[in-house]
């Protein structure tokens, strides 16, 4: 059956979903892209789509040349190389391939060819921020939230020397070297004006307060986050769950922020693959748990890596109103886990979840993370729909398109205020 006949086919019903899911502005709240204003920062462009870090773990697949070789080529040698290993020499069917394919195909270019000069000339044509609104535009997102972190040398001094900001481009705090490695970081704290030292006395927990306050002020932050091990624990004597405890948790109760948790990583599994290197552990939920338990006036975002853990996560939800599931992250982005997770959540917790965030790289993939996920959603949706109408309730436009609006950013930020 053709697309044509498939949507010639389809009920009413199914057609006033799939309308919803595929035209409601999104608010993507999980994204590693800057506000244009960073610059080279941003990635975007053909040659950044074929070098991003998941097509190289999957090009190595069929490299024979050693780590070492690869990483001293420039961006345009490595973007041949995988250009050739995973599109020529083999045909592109993962995830991450077609997402590039969807992604030239939905800006209107003809992929058949299998020209990368040709495609590169095209992209060369364009300023960085009409490109930037014309991704924005294809992928009907409506603001992207970005992942900011004072620790990051060359991010920095941008928020430092101040930017016009562009209102679709929201900020939050990544605080990760903060919480898991805090012996190596107090020295840079100290080294920026902060009274920090390495134990975590009285005044220590104020001078990391005063610079959470100081860089949530400075980006307003939507929220704080962190990635964390599978291995994270809290209660506990270590430096990470004492910080949260005493820093974190009471500056995010102070400026009403959730804090955000992304659980289960498992960092440097293959470090010759440098960002490509990290791999996924099951996550010990009992942290979140007494998190949740234990901090009723804390909010919560947390996302989870391993498949393992998502049935968990979600019966941890039903019992704790201050928990907030966001994301199909990582490794779990992918159609056949998407979809999987996305019914599992509806059926568990209904509407009150986030299903999708892009964790876009590079600006380009809000074209096809958000084409491929509204497609996924949209499937679930017609799916729980129709059940519904054989109890004899009938779902409206309107209440369709308020449950859209909630899936697509709304719920998010209702448990943000």
């Amino acid at each position: 059956m053709t697309a044509n006949s498939f949507k010639q086919n389809q009920t009413p019903l199914a057609a006033q979903v799939e309308k919803a899911v595929l035209n409601t502005p999104v608010y993507d709240i999980h994204t590693h892209l800057y506000d244009p204003a960073f610059g080279d920062l941003l990635l975007w462009g053909i040659d950044d789509l074929l070098v991003y870090h998941y097509l190289i773990a999957e090009a190595f697949r069929y490299f024979d040349m050693p780590y070492e070789k690869f990483w001293a080529l420039s961006k345009t040698e490595q973007a041949d190389l995988i250009w050739d290993a995973l599109f020529i020499q083999h045909s592109p069917i993962s995830e991450a391939c077609r997402g590039v394919l969807t992604t030239l195909q939905l800006l209107g270019l003809d992929v058949k060819k299998r020209d990368l000069p040709a495609l590169r000339k095209w992209f060369a044509q364009w300023k960085m921020e009409d490109y930037v609104t014309r991704c924005l535009e294809l992928g009907k997102v409506r603001a992207v939230c970005t992942t900011n972190s004072p620790f990051d040398d060359l991010e920095r001094p941008v928020w430092q020397r101040g930017f016009r900001r562009d209102e679709r481009f929201r900020a939050a705090l990544r605080i990760d070297p903060l919480l898991v490695a805090w012996k190596e970081t107090a020295p840079r704290l100290a080294q920026w004006g902060f009274d920090v030292g390495p134990d975590l006395t009285d005044k220590t927990i104020s001078g990391v307060r005063h610079f959470l306050e100081d860089w949530t002020k400075r980006i307003q932050a939507q929220y704080l986050m962190v990635s964390l091990p599978a291995d994270f624990s809290y209660p506990d004597t270590g430096d990470c769950a004492r910080l949260i405890e005493s820093a974190i948790l009471p500056h995010c109760r102070e400026f009403g922020l959730p804090f955000a948790l992304m659980l289960g990583v498992k960092r440097s599994v293959n470090p010759q693959l440098k960002l490509a290197g990290d791999g996924v552990s099951r996550s010990d939920l009992a942290a979140l748990e007494n998190l949740c338990a234990g901090n009723p006036e804390n909010k919560f975002l947390v996302t989870v890596l391993s498949r393992e853990n998502q049935h968990e996560l979600c019966v941890l939800a039903r019992k704790f109103r201050n928990l907030h599931i966001f994301g199909c992250w990582w490794f779990t982005n992918v159609p056949h886990v998407i979809e999987e997770m996305t019914r599992l959540r509806l059926e568990l917790i209904g509407l009150s979840v986030t299903p999708q965030h892009s964790d876009a790289r590079v600006c380009d993939q809000l074209i096809y993370k958000w084409d491929h996920s509204r497609r996924i959603l949209a499937r679930v949706l017609q799916d729980k729909y129709s059940l519904l109408t054989q109890t004899g309730w009938e779902p409206t436009p309107a209440e369709i398109e308020r449950d859209v609006q909630d899936l697509l950013g709304g719920a998010f930020q209702r448990f943000c205020r």
